[in-house]
Order: C-alpha cells, then structure tokens, then sequence
C-alpha cells in the first residue's frame, strides 16, 4: 500500500515527459497553414478594419431612425425667459430628430456599403497572403533542413579528403599547398553551413511567429507538401489573374466606393427633409406668466424641418475635390489590374526558365553520381584513390545541394503564381 504515491508520482514523470515528447513532434505542411490562419495577426487587423466599416455603414444607415435626448434647461432668468442651448428654460424635456428625405446620406450609406464589401473582399486576400507566406516559409525551412543534413555529410568527406592529404603530405607525396587546398575546401563547407543554418533559424523563427508554435519544436514532413500543378505556357493567365485578382476585386470596390461618396457630396445641394420633435415641462419661476398672455407647463411641438441648400461655396470646393479623389482611385484600380496582369505574366515565364534550370541541375547531379560510382568502381578495383573517392562525393554533394536550391526557387515562383491567380488556397488545404 505505501508503495501507492511512488507509482503514482512515476506515472505522473511519465505522463510529463510523454506531453513534452509530444511537443517535439513533426509538424505537417496543413497543420502549419491552418495554425498560421487562426494565429495570424494580419487576419485579425483585417477582421477589426471590417466591423469598423460596418460600424460606418450603420453609423449613417441609423440616421433614419429617431434619435432621441432626454434632457434638462432647468436654469434660472431674469426679465423674459431667454433660451438655454436654442430651448426655452424647462424643468425636463426631450428632443427627437432623424432623416426623413436626404439624397446625400443615401449615397453616404451606399459608399460606405460598399466599403464594407471591399473589406470582406480584403479578409479573403490577406488570408491568401498569409497562406503563401505560410507556404513559402515552410517549404524554405524544408529545403534549407535537408541541405544541412546533406552539408554534414559533406563536411565528413572534407575531413577526411584533409586527412588524407595531410598523410599524402607527411609522406612527401603532395606539395603542401595541397593541404591548404584541401582546408580550403572544408573552410568552405563550413562557411555554407553556417550561411544555411542561420537562414535556417530565420524561416523557423517567422514560421514560430505565424503559426504560435515554439520555434525549437517545428520539424517539417517534407511528404506533406502537396505537388504542384505543372503550369501550361499556353493558357491565357493573365486574364484569369485580372478576373479572379482580389487585389484587383479590392481596389475596384475602394474606387466605385469614392465615386459614390463624391456623388453624395454632390447630392448635399438637393432638398432636405427631417422629422424632428420636442417636448418641454416648464416652471413658473422662470417669467413665463409675465410676458406671455397665457401659461401652461405641458407643451410639445412636431413636425417636419425642410432646408433648401442656396449658396454654399465650400461645399461646392469639396466636391471637385471629391471627385478629383474618385479619379485618382478609378486610376489606380486601373494600375493595379495591369500590375497584376504583367506580375502574372512575368511568374508564368519565370516558371518556365526555373523548370529548365531545374532540369539542368538534375541532370548535372546525375552525372555527378554516375561519376561518382565511376571512382568507387575504380577504388575497388585498386586505380583510385580514397581521396578521389572523397572529391567525387563532394562534387556529388554540392550538385544536389545546387538541385535543391533549383527546385525551391521553383516552387517559390509556382506559389506565388497560384497567389496571383487565386488557386493559392486551394492547393495548400486540399
């Protein structure tokens, strides 16, 4: 029985390092996308910038509605009862006020509809931007792993190809120039690794920030990035790019949103019409009953305040700047659409020229292999050297790391040709 709290006390060991375990475990390429999109503070800026353009829009939409002020001018006169803040001095009152016919606020409320929408709109596009962020830093750390897997070995192979030489050396048989070449070569080694580690550290750390996960606990699963589609030089992707753009969606709306709000303020000339109503309990301690013929506490008006704008040259000012404003964003929705066109245009190209370079490198490595398999044949049989084993390693080595680097820069370009297109999404959480 006393042995009970040991047991229970290792079961509860086990139990916390079987959880801290589970901390270190792989990270999938969706489970980082789908991580980044709850986590992301882009999308959260995005979601507060489309309830404040909702807020605007119910802001002006409510302005139909009556609006209602209890009050008080409770105040004491001398000699006839003047106002207090445009109402008669009164015990209590209340005030109500809302649009009844009014061409400019209704314009104000469609532009801020609109508004609205383009926010939406933008939701939809900065979740797509994070998805390739996501994306582009998950495949890099990817790469960029494997290199330094690939670098470590290399690094072996230029220890010993050192090695050897310093024995060849000691035993007269090559200069000791030879030497310093081959520490050249392992300084060299070294020199990437660190260059790729430190790259490496980067991706893991912007990966750690979009996803919440702590930086020493994401391993990549490089099975889990989901293939590419092969990308055809014949299919028109620019138009596709300027339809389904929301990029170009967002900055149309932004721009049909300031041409009605510059209508509105054109509309500001036209009649207005607002119902209005007041209510007042007076006291008799203000003079009422001394100049007026007759005096009750209890008195109401109601009724419609109709304005017919005349004169108003500020108003007239604003509104060629307003439309002055509306230009300018029809024109840069216009700029932004051949942006994306020509960005589209010039990816789709890109991949091309990448696809072919990354051809190049692997055949190179695979030449670089046979060439390989070629010196160990001949070390097996007594006419090569361990040292040229070495360097054909090596040289094998850095044309993979080179295939490597092809196949990223490659599917680096291809993602961002799926942004533009706005296929994005749907490869990253098929």
């Amino acid at each position: 029985m006393k042995a009970r709290p040991f047991s229970a006390l290792f079961v509860l060991l086990f139990l916390l390092l079987a959880s801290a375990l589970a901390g270190a475990e792989p990270v999938t390429f969706r489970q980082a996308v789908e991580l980044a999109l709850r986590h992301s503070g882009t999308m959260a800026i995005a979601t507060a910038d489309q309830q404040r353009a909702h807020a605007n829009y119910l802001e002006l939409r409510n302005l139909y509605l009556p609006q209602v002020t209890l009050g008080s001018g409770l105040g004491w006169t001398y000699g006839y009862p003047m106002s207090i803040e445009g109402s008669a001095p009164s015990i209590f009152n209340v005030d109500t006020r809302q649009y009844v016919i009014n061409a400019a606020n209704r314009a104000f409320m469609k532009a801020a509809k609109l508004d609205w929408q383009a926010t939406g709109l933008n939701i939809q596009n900065k979740r797509e931007e994070v998805i390739l962020e996501t994306a582009s830093a998950y495949t890099e750390l990817d790469q960029l792993t494997t290199a330094l897997k690939l670098m470590r070995q290399q690094e072996q192979s230029a220890l010993r190809m050192e090695q050897i030489t310093g024995e060849r050396v000691n035993a007269g048989v090559d200069a000791e120039v030879t030497l310093t070449k081959a520490k050249l070569g392992t300084a060299r080694v070294h020199m990437r690794m660190a260059e790729t580690r430190g790259a490496a550290d980067l991706q893991r750390l912007r990966l750690a920030q979009l996803t919440g996960l702590a930086a020493d606990s994401i391993e990549t699963v490089t099975e889990s990035v989901p293939k590419l589609p092969e990308v055809s030089q014949e299919d028109d992707l620019t138009k596709r790019a300027a339809e389904s753009s929301l990029t170009v969606k967002v900055a149309e709306q932004n721009a049909q949103a300031k041409k009605t709000r510059a209508d509105g303020v054109h509309k500001t000339w036209y009649p207005q019409v607002d119902f209005a109503g007041s209510y007042g309990m007076f006291a008799r301690f203000n003079n009422f009953e001394d100049f007026f013929k007759k005096f009750q506490r209890h008195n109401a008006s109601i009724g419609l305040a109709i304005r017919f704008p005349i004169m108003d040259f500020a108003g007239r000012a604003h509104a060629e700047a307003a439309d002055a404003e509306a230009l300018r964003a029809k024109k840069e929705a216009e700029a932004v659409k051949e942006k994306v066109s020509s960005e589209t245009l010039r990816l789709q190209r890109i991949v091309q020229q990448l696809a072919a370079a990354r051809e190049v490198a692997r055949l190179e490595h695979q030449v670089a292999r046979a060439d390989s398999d070629a010196v160990n044949a001949k070390a097996e049989a007594g006419t090569a050297s361990p040292r040229d084993q070495e360097e054909a390693r090596v040289a094998e080595s850095d044309k993979y790391s080179q295939f490597l680097d092809a196949d990223y820069q490659l599917m680096k370009a291809q993602m961002q040709l799926m942004r533009m297109t706005g296929e994005i999404e749907g490869w990253a959480l098929k």
